[in-house]
């Protein structure tokens, strides 16, 4: 896994004229993530199903004067292809290209032993946390491709890595998240403009890290604004070099 040097410090405008696609964006570290590539320039578009959550974030992205973003509601469980082609067709027309993908939203799923674990829960997962990624990605690639120098980011896990027990389908689609991440990267280098990377934030004190460690005390893990570094890099020109690779902290 790879690191960014501990002295990176992203310039101002890192992401100025960049429009940059966020799931799961109304909360956790989606929420902080889209501030963050807002106040660095960046038009953000904001997805998510909660539409009350994603005008939270656009509100506080207009009130500190950063570029106007956008919202775009979906539920990523219930999402077809031809929902991410519309998608695609609509961003194109408002914005002419994508320059970052940030596959950020996540479903949980139940902390049990596989023998216990719900088949609905399972698929439901599969489908928020591989399945969506991979038709919204196979979608936006032709507006991706209007870019300059984009990137995709999807967002790893350690147990997406190495299994562990009681992670169930959440452990099994982060490892296909990184094998989705690494196949695009490999088919996309040296053709686009494209690169394919993943990162893995770790320990963040977020909603979903207190449902899987309901007896961890907040305090003790990294707060979302702690990974920004990591993530305006991969989302910059700064980052070109790198294709197909994880990082982490």
């Amino acid at each position: 896994m790879k690191k960014i040097a501990t002295d990176y410090q992203p310039r101002p405008n890192l992401l100025a004229d960049k429009v940059i696609v966020i799931t799961g964006a109304g909360d956790g570290i989606g929420r902080v993530a889209a501030k963050t590539c807002a106040a660095f320039g960046a038009t953000v578009i904001l997805l998510g199903r909660t539409t009350q959550k994603l005008e939270a974030v656009y509100d506080e992205i207009e009130a500190a004067g950063h570029p106007q973003a956008a919202i775009y509601p979906i539920n990523l469980e219930g999402a077809c292809a031809k929902d991410y082609d519309d998608m695609a067709q609509a961003f194109f027309d408002e914005f002419g290209r994508i320059d970052g993908l940030l596959h950020n939203a996540a479903d949980l799923g139940e902390r049990t032993p596989l023998n216990n674990y719900s088949q609905d829960v399972w698929l439901r997962v599969m489908q928020t946390n591989v399945n969506a990624p991979f038709m919204m990605t196979r979608s936006l690639l032709p507006v991706l491709e209007h870019s300059d120098s984009a990137s995709i980011l999807f967002t790893g896990s350690s147990v997406g890595y190495e299994g562990r027990a009681f992670w169930g389908a959440y452990a099994a689609s982060k490892a296909a998240q990184e094998n989705l991440m690494q196949t695009l990267a490999q088919e996309l280098d040296e053709t686009t403009n494209i690169r394919s990377n993943s990162i893995n934030p770790g320990a963040t004190r977020t909603n979903m890290r207190a449902a899987a460690y309901p007896g961890e005390n907040p305090g003790t893990v990294k707060t979302a604004e702690e990974l920004m570094s990591l993530y305006l890099y991969l989302l910059s020109d700064d980052s070109q070099e790198h294709t197909g690779q994880q990082f982490g902290f």
